[in-house]
């Protein structure tokens, strides 16, 4: 069963990342596979959540674009470089397709042949060499062994047109010929008698006795075919080695890594057919034609926490999302098919994931509650925040009762664990809790960090100001705030880019609004902050 991923929005919080755990465990309980991912690297906050309950910090995603290994391009379509150019042919011809990979020891990739290459062969090459094995030989000419001494076979193909006496009157043979010769007793004789490096009796010739003998004697190969020696001359070179018409030694190739379309790319310049697709040690796992590209899988994707498409993951508008979770005001992300959309007036995505086990009859494991409640803890800090719901709180009041834990002192905990300024740079701080909007064409972003005491980062102002000036120039952002919640004093401390005074004066009314200003009753980046500043936009 093809696998889904879960995850929340860039720059995680505890909410997405919690939410992502618990909805995995869920769909998982109910015979789905899914696995929850990450966006960004966890926070403090998250980091003493996650290590509480004992849980696993799931994995880095790093995007859902289209690659190659979602394409059904052709796996295992290959051909080793000492099979015959006929089983090449025969293999393309079965398939429909104009080319084929070249294998050699250990599946690597040695080349590309293509139909075209076997044209040009056709009408081009010498077909008096031959360099193949023994098998290929009786394969390609439905011939039967008769004497064998070489695994391989190289030599001049010759034909025994000519009268008998003419031919080994004039024609000097050598152990680098390879005959073709019908039921002409002297000319076999001669050939044997000379060592040559194989005789291919045409037209099921009988052979004598005594010339198998000399055969014997002087280690002659001998196979044995219905086919005339019109028909053979036609076919024997298609049993040479199929490496002896690689053209291409070094042909545009794709690990199967590769983005679709950077692919495409690379075709619109080339406008080749065909594209060998490789492994990172050159083992070759098959043949891309560029039509293949129309039959993909894209990857399957659940969201919780945002559905803001800046948000989410790169290359979301490749994915296939299958169904969303979140808390928030509707956003950019659209899909081509109808999706089950749960959206919710809560506090915390954590929530209606809790409400999702009741509503599907499962059992909550004492870790998961624990994952669940630290989300909602988080979102509504300790339910105090105004998003918080009467849904959350009996959310909190069951989760704390199966994960063991005091919510109010757990709580306080693992916001302190989250509020600690030891170790992190000024851009840390912005992107603990960082995410993005888009309104008229405009792009605006919101961090939010908690703290117990502002004092430190006050000393420090200037530095975050010239910080959020470098990160908005730098990203083409309309306006970029940090907003550093004191939850004790109930209020939030405001900090924004030189060139987002006027928006800030706008949303507060007041002419020259200081940096680190605090605001009353501002709690919650949700209901306090994102709303104001798109109506400033939107007008």
């Amino acid at each position: 069963m093809e696998k889904t991923f879960i995850f929340g929005h860039k720059k995680p919080d505890s909410d997405a990342v919690m939410s992502a755990i618990g909805l995995s465990y869920l769909k998982n309980q109910l015979g789905e596979n899914t696995e929850p991912r990450i966006l960004g690297n966890v926070n403090k906050e998250t980091k003493y959540a996650l290590d509480y309950f004992g849980l696993k910090e799931p994995e880095y995603l790093n995007d859902v674009k289209l690659q190659i290994k979602d394409v059904n391009y052709h796996k295992g379509f290959v051909m080793k470089d000492t099979d015959s150019i006929y089983d090449g042919y025969q293999k393309m011809l079965s398939d429909g397709l104009t080319g084929i990979p070249v294998v050699q020891h250990g599946n690597r990739l040695l080349g590309l042949i293509t139909i075209k290459d076997l044209s040009h062969m056709v009408v081009d090459a010498n077909f008096e060499e031959l360099y193949t094995s023994y098998q290929n030989l009786l394969k390609v000419l439905k011939a039967e062994e008769v004497l064998k001494f070489d695994d391989e076979i190289v030599g001049k193909i010759l034909v025994a047109s000519y009268r008998s006496t003419t031919f080994i009157n004039n024609v000097s043979l050598s152990d680098k010929d390879v005959l073709i010769v019908g039921d002409r007793h002297s000319v076999i004789e001669y050939a044997v008698e000379c060592g040559v490096k194989l005789v291919v009796l045409s037209g099921d010739a009988d052979i004598k006795d005594k010339h198998i003998e000399i055969a014997r004697k002087n280690k002659v190969n001998i196979i044995r075919t219905a086919y005339d020696s019109y028909h053979i001359t036609r076919l024997i070179p298609l049993a040479n080695y199929i490496k002896t018409m690689i053209r291409s030694y070094n042909p545009t190739k794709f690990e199967e890594s590769e983005y679709v379309d950077t692919v495409l790319d690379v075709n619109n310049k080339l406008k080749h057919t065909n594209y060998p697709v490789v492994d990172r040690q050159n083992k070759c796992l098959g043949l891309l034609r560029i039509t293949d590209l129309n039959e993909k899988h894209p990857k399957k994707v659940i969201l919780v926490d945002h559905n803001e498409k800046l948000q989410s993951v790169e290359g979301i508008d490749e994915a296939n999302i299958l169904e969303i979770f979140d808390h928030h005001n509707l956003g950019s992300i659209t899909t081509t098919a109808p999706i089950n959309f749960r959206n919710m007036a809560v506090g915390s995505t954590c929530t209606i994931v809790a409400t999702l086990y009741h509503e599907r009859g499962v059992e909550i494991p004492k870790q998961i509650a624990g994952a669940l409640l630290s989300g909602i803890l988080s979102d509504t800090l300790i339910l105090k925040s105004p998003t918080a719901t009467p849904r959350d709180k009996e959310a909190v009041e069951e989760l704390s009762r199966i994960a063991g834990v005091d919510y109010q002192k757990y709580g306080m905990d693992m916001l302190k664990a989250g509020t600690s300024l030891e170790g992190m740079s000024k851009e840390d701080v912005l992107y603990n809790d960082f995410k993005l909007y888009t309104v008229n064409e405009k792009t605006f972003a919101i961090g939010q960090f908690f703290t117990m005491n502002f004092d430190e980062m006050r000393q420090e102002l200037d530095g975050y100001v010239a910080t959020l000036d470098e990160v908005a120039e730098a990203n083409h952002y309309d306006f970029l705030a940090l907003y550093v919640t004191d939850i004790i004093q109930n209020g939030s401390y405001l900090i924004f880019n030189t060139k987002g005074q006027e928006v800030v004066d706008v949303i507060y009314g007041q002419e020259g609004l200081p940096e680190g200003y605090f605001i009353e009753n501002c709690v919650s980046r949700k209901k306090h902050v994102v709303p104001l500043v798109m109506e400033v936009f939107e007008n």
